[in-house]
Parts: structure tokens; sequence; C-alpha cells
């Protein structure tokens, strides 16, 4: 076991330092590069109390939003 552990570790050694200069093929690792997250947009929704929140009065504050529905 420790010797195929070994195999994998030079194998991933020996990949990374090949490569250290060029960019990472994403497409042929089948993978999507990372994309930062776009800004949610705006929007406002009643409350129970039938007061509207809109998103940008909670700016700097966590938000989850959830939506839920029965159908």
């Amino acid at each position: 076991m420790m010797r195929w552990i070994s195999g994998v570790g030079l194998a991933l050694v020996l990949l990374t330092v090949g490569s250290a200069g060029a960019a990472p093929d994403f497409a042929s690792l089948q993978v999507q590069p990372y994309q930062p997250p776009k800004p949610a947009p705006a929007f406002a929704l009643p409350g129970l109390d039938g007061k509207v929140t809109r998103l940008g009065d909670l700016r700097g504050k966590v938000v989850l939003v959830f939506f839920w529905a029965t159908w």
C-alpha cells in the first residue's frame, strides 16, 4: 500500500514540475475554471408584517434567501 501511495505521489510531483510554467488545460481535464460569483440582482420582497425588504438594505450582511413552494 505504501509503495502505491509513494508511486502516486511521485507521479503527481512529476506532473506538477513538468507543467509548472504552462497554464492548466481545463478542457482536457474536463473541469471548468473557477468563475467569481456575480452580484445578486436587486429585488424586494414583502415580509409577513407587510413591510417591504430590499436586498440593497442588507448590504454588508450575510443573507440567506430560501424560496419554498408546495407544488
